[in-house]
């Protein structure tokens, strides 16, 4: 009688383990990778590609217990309700007479301001009105409800850790009774208080997780980087500014933190990469990113996804105008857990060789 070969019994050992969920780390070493291998890809949404459809979801989608959002999927996530792996971008229009219903969420969220002006998002009784360049905030678990009295459609970036606190398993979701939440704070109430760089009311002791100024108006933003638009700056990110908690100097949110950044005429950047991934939204000007060997050429309006540990440059092509781009990151999630780890390009002057050019959809 032949002797069973020694393979087909470890193969019956290894059926009959797994058939009691149970694998050997043998079969499992191979995840354990000398570097992070996000399943995320880059990606950019051209505004070329979403002007139109934003403009046909006004005709196509009414505004009911759902906002007209459209969410922007990373191909390479499978179909998760997911820009990168932490973070969902979307784009949210609100047409003139519109009232998006109230409700909460365990997931934090930011609006960046992209056209339009007047319209307000209401903040557990406080209205925070628009303008093209504001940052407004949503902390976790806060009612609010947005609203469009004014007779032109406004048009937001949403930014949110809806991946992150889905994969927690702490989501959870909730409508208010009411379309809107009764107002009992004046508008804009947070900015009075708490607005005022490096001075703080004394007499407010809490210090919430997430900011308690939930403006963050462009005119500020934008003075901040005019008056450091000679300096050095950085290396890898050119003149970058972060949003910060007024009371604590952290992130303004604890899973998110929002970035500002100016690329002077011409500027390059050299290439790093760390972990935690972004998402960039283009505010004003034209200019190339390249990510893991591949061109991104954008301009006012795109939308790009950066995975974690992704090689990233920039590059302002313009020889006389200036470049913002604003940036939602989801670091303060690795840094509180000690695994913000980043790493400069050294070869070839810190700049990467160009392997392709990115075409949407292909």
């Amino acid at each position: 009688m032949k002797a069973e070969q020694p393979n087909s019994a470890r193969d019956k050992f290894h059926e009959h383990i797994h058939g009691n969920y149970i694998y050997g780390l043998w079969e499992l070493a191979s995840q354990m990778t000398a570097h992070p291998e996000p399943k995320a890809i880059p990606y950019m949404w051209p505004w070329s590609q979403l002007e139109p459809i934003v403009k046909a979801s006004g005709e196509m989608v009414p505004v009911g217990d759902e906002r007209r959002a459209l969410q922007l999927f990373n191909p390479g996530l499978g179909g998760r309700w997911a820009t990168t792996n932490n973070l969902i971008a979307a784009v949210q229009l609100l047409l003139p007479g519109e009232v998006a219903r109230a409700h909460r969420h365990t997931p934090t969220a930011i609006r960046f301001i992209m056209e339009g002006r007047g319209a307000y998002t209401a903040i557990d009784g406080e209205r925070v009105y628009m303008e093209p360049g504001d940052l407004i905030l949503t902390p976790s678990w806060s009612w609010h409800d947005h609203g469009n009295e004014t007779d032109k459609p406004i048009l937001w970036m949403d930014g949110l850790d809806i991946p992150l606190i889905a994969s927690l398993d702490a989501m959870f979701f909730q409508f208010y009774t009411a379309q809107q939440v009764p107002a009992t704070r004046p508008p804009n109430a947070s900015k009075q208080l708490h607005g005022h760089v490096h001075l703080e009311p004394t007499w407010i002791k809490e210090k919430p997780q997430a900011s308690p100024l939930l403006l963050y108006s462009w005119d500020q933003t934008r003075r901040a980087l005019e008056a450091l638009r000679d300096q050095e700056g950085s290396p890898f990110d050119g003149i970058a500014l972060e949003y910060r908690h007024p009371q604590t100097g952290g992130p303004v949110m604890p899973t998110m933190a929002c970035w500002i950044q100016l690329l002077r005429p011409g500027e390059r950047t050299r290439a790093h990469r760390h972990t935690g991934s972004a998402v960039y939204y283009v505010v004003q000007g034209q200019g190339e990113s390249v990510i893991d060997g591949q061109r991104f050429v954008w301009s006012k309006g795109s939308i790009i996804a950066q995975p974690s540990w992704a090689l990233h440059e920039h590059i302002n092509t313009s020889a006389s105008e200036e470049t913002v781009l604003f940036s939602i990151q989801d670091t303060p999630v690795l840094e509180k857990l000690g695994l913000y780890y980043e790493d400069p390009l050294a070869e070839n002057g810190g700049h990467q060789n160009v392997a392709s050019t990115f075409r949407p959809g292909a």
